[in-house]
């Protein structure tokens, strides 16, 4: 298999881009990208040439100054005052992971030859990304309604010889790393500023981020679950097929289907129970992680065809001898989706810390706090607790961000979609999410052992067997807060597949 991906060669798919990124493969400009980037170009230049008319943003001013002419010796200047004055997001760092994957996504943007740049400019996006030298960008500042601005334009600095990146391990001055590499600095010319700075990018990177793990998050839900189910002494009968099959969304049913397959072979699910039913946290699994499964799969649709897109502003269509002032950078699809798959993700959360309370209760033959010698041992009380704080976090990062707006450029940019925000808190969602399902599984185990000599299914044995050999039973009180860590780590590199 190639260790070289052809940027513009197709359509970006979840599995190409973990390949990228995962095995480190370098990106080169699909031939027909170039011919498309090139075309484009030429195109702009004659249209400029020839046309009176001024041009959003080409051979006019950006926002609120787009009534503001420039002469022809000032284009260029236009576009790099564009990328300095626009550099002003703020905050934390962004992981390196999110910056290839903006990198990546603006250059399979404008390969699609809509966007009118030079082909030096996307190729010097791909040296930085196959050189790993990542700008320095922050995760504050953008509306997410004229594309990405802030966060893009301290992306795309280092492209001008000015900002900061990271090579190497260590911060240094653009130009500096340029001068190493005997790079020129790009020479803009018109558009490019605006090609690069309109987008959804910093948006759309974060998204693809939140949804990988998104996947797999749910699938470790589903096992973690099992587990407690077991633990808790619970019923097989809320994931029978036929009850899913009489209210047929898809999430349930692959949730039952899961959850059967999970518990096959199970002594403690096979023996009589006396009790009749369970509490909703285990009798509802199918319907509250299956309609988790649905919005992780709708939000999935959405983001594909968004890093498909062009979304910078204006668009060029040479074929129909157009150039249009548009809104494909607003970024209302995705701020609605994000809020959507926070809240999703959240009430994977929600339903966990229900369930980690029923096992520490001291119910259906458990010892209370899931400890031998409670009283004198807390066990795992404190856990819960903070399985609780993060959940309540969660509830505030659900607030919908993509419900509020914020007018800018003095009235002209009137309605933004703050679907970075929608980005930047899903991700903090998300991580309270791993935290709180690694405490489950600790639960579970613990309770699961309490459980002994009966036995689980085959394929929860061999899991619980791989747990074990880094996280152990707790006979006495221990500092909790390392096992939590160790069972995130855990979690986090464990490859299980049912």
């Amino acid at each position: 298999m190639s260790n070289v991906y052809y940027v513009g060669s197709g359509e970006l798919t979840f599995d190409t881009i973990e390949r990228i990124i995962n095995e480190n493969l370098k990106l080169e400009l699909a031939p027909e990208a170039k011919v498309r980037i090139q075309r484009c170009r030429d195109y702009l230049d004659e249209k400029i040439a020839q046309s009176d008319a001024p041009l959003y943003g080409i051979t006019t001013g950006f926002g609120s100054l787009c009534n503001r002419n420039i002469s022809p010796g000032e284009l260029g200047t236009l576009q790099e005052n564009l990328i300095k004055s626009h550099a002003c997001s703020v905050g934390e760092e962004i992981s390196p992971v999110i910056i290839k994957l903006m990198m990546l996504f603006k250059a399979h943007a404008l390969a699609l030859g809509h966007s009118g740049v030079q082909l030096v400019t996307v190729q010097r996006i791909l040296d930085y990304f196959n050189n790993d030298v990542m700008p320095i960008v922050y995760d504050r500042g953008s509306l997410g309604a004229s594309g990405d601005l802030a966060p893009l334009a301290n992306l795309f600095l280092p492209l001008i010889g000015v900002g900061d990146v990271y090579y190497k391990g260590k911060k240094r001055e653009a130009i500096g790393v340029l001068d190493e590499f005997g790079w020129q600095p790009v020479q803009l010319k018109s558009k490019e500023g605006l090609a690069l700075l309109n987008g959804t990018q910093f948006m759309s990177a974060n998204g693809v981020f939140a949804i990988l793990k998104a996947f797999r998050l749910s699938k470790k839900a589903d096992l973690i679950a099992a587990l407690s189910l077991e633990a808790f002494d619970g019923r097989i009968e809320p994931f029978m097929d036929c009850i899913q099959q009489i209210r047929p969304h898809k999430g349930q049913i692959e949730t039952g289907e899961a959850f059967r397959k999970l518990l096959e072979g199970s002594e403690i699910i096979a023996h009589p129970k006396a009790h009749v039913q369970d509490p909703y946290s285990f009798r509802c699994i199918p319907q509250v992680h299956g309609a988790t499964k649905d919005a992780i799969r709708y939000v999935a649709s959405v983001l594909l065809t968004e890093i498909n897109s062009v979304t910078d502003n204006p668009t060029i269509f040479p074929d129909e001898d157009r150039i249009i002032s548009g809104g494909n950078f607003h970024g209302q699809p995705l701020a609605i989706s994000y809020d959507f798959l926070a809240i999703a993700l959240a009430e994977l959360g929600n339903i966990s810390e229900r369930r980690v309370a029923q096992l520490i209760m001291g119910l259906r033959g458990l010892p209370e706090f899931l400890v031998a010698n409670p009283g004198l041992n807390s066990g795992f009380m404190i856990p819960q607790y903070t399985a609780a704080s993060m959940v309540s976090q969660n509830k505030m990062y659900c607030y919908a961000a993509s419900s509020d707006s914020i007018v800018s450029s003095n009235g002209q940019e009137d309605h933004v979609s703050m679907g970075a925000n929608a980005a930047t808190k899903l991700y903090k969602v998300m991580n309270n999410l791993e935290f709180i399902l690694s405490i489950e599984l600790m639960n579970a185990a613990q309770g699961i052992d309490f459980r002994r000599p009966e036995k689980t299914s085959p394929l929860l044995e061999r899991f619980l067997k791989e747990y074990r050999k880094e996280v152990p039973f707790v006979d006495e009180d221990i500092v909790m807060y390392k096992e939590i860590h160790k069972t995130v780590a855990f979690l986090s590199r464990t490859k299980f597949d049912y």
